[in-house]
């Protein structure tokens, strides 16, 4: 039984359990995940950079990893990667293929609210295409952010609550062009930036940066804009 917190949806946990062993097939259920990637760690080094620094020897904890995209994108850059998943079977998967690249990453089948729990502190707490899927978006980001040592980073990347990410995100990704599985996102449940600003000030961090994340079809490609009506990712800090 995957573990059970506040924040996490069973159905959701469930959903991506399935959808395990896909993980890694770049054409498969998580090709805009493959896509992106690149987006989301250009934009955590750049923050980083504008403060001096860089992902070498950083202490970096990547919540919702499932496979390990992201995890693995943090450990080739130099740091000190724990991802952390409810999800056992995306967890062994993640393991196995970090193994299969000769990487360390520190991964467990856990909820952030355990980690937290233990006093675990990081430079970096990343929470990326995991938001939209919690319960309790607040409480989550609380518990993120509780994990964030002084001077630290949280980055976040996630999808807007707007009409334009209804027509998009979901009957255009799921039901016209197929990318992602059909009930992957529930609209309800996507955050606007400023419910996620106001988040991230309660919890003690100062927002930094965002930008958002949009498709060109005719290049066929995604790219960095500043048009956050459908994804987005934002970077706080705190002091």
């Amino acid at each position: 039984m995957s573990p059970q917190s506040a924040s996490i949806d069973p159905a959701d946990v469930e959903r991506f359990e399935r959808l395990s062993e896909r993980w890694w097939d770049p054409r498969g259920p998580m090709r805009p995940l493959h896509q992106i990637n690149p987006l989301r760690l250009r934009f955590v080094e750049e923050q980083l950079a504008g403060q001096g620094a860089d992902l070498a020897g950083l202490r970096v904890l990547d919540i919702g990893c499932g496979g390990g995209l992201f995890s693995e994108a943090l450990a080739r850059a130099g740091a000190e990667v724990t991802g952390v998943d409810p999800s056992p079977g995306v967890i062994d998967i993640a393991t196995r293929h970090a193994a299969e690249g000769g990487l360390s990453i520190d991964y467990r089948a856990r909820t952030a609210e355990d980690l937290a729990a233990s006093g675990a502190q990081f430079d970096v707490v990343c929470a990326m295409e995991v938001l939209e899927h919690v319960v309790d978006m607040p409480t989550f980001v609380a518990v993120a952010c509780s994990m964030v040592k002084p001077g630290g980073w949280f980055f976040a990347a996630t999808l807007n609550r707007t009409l334009k990410s209804f027509a998009l995100a979901i009957v255009g990704a799921e039901y016209v062009l197929g990318w992602v599985p059909r009930g992957t996102h529930q609209w309800e449940k996507f955050i606007t930036p400023i419910e996620l600003e106001d988040a991230i000030e309660d919890a003690g961090l100062a927002a930094q940066a965002r930008a958002g994340v949009v498709f060109q079809p005719l290049r066929n490609r995604w790219s960095v804009s500043r048009d956050t009506d459908i994804n987005y990712m934002m970077a706080a800090r705190r002091h």
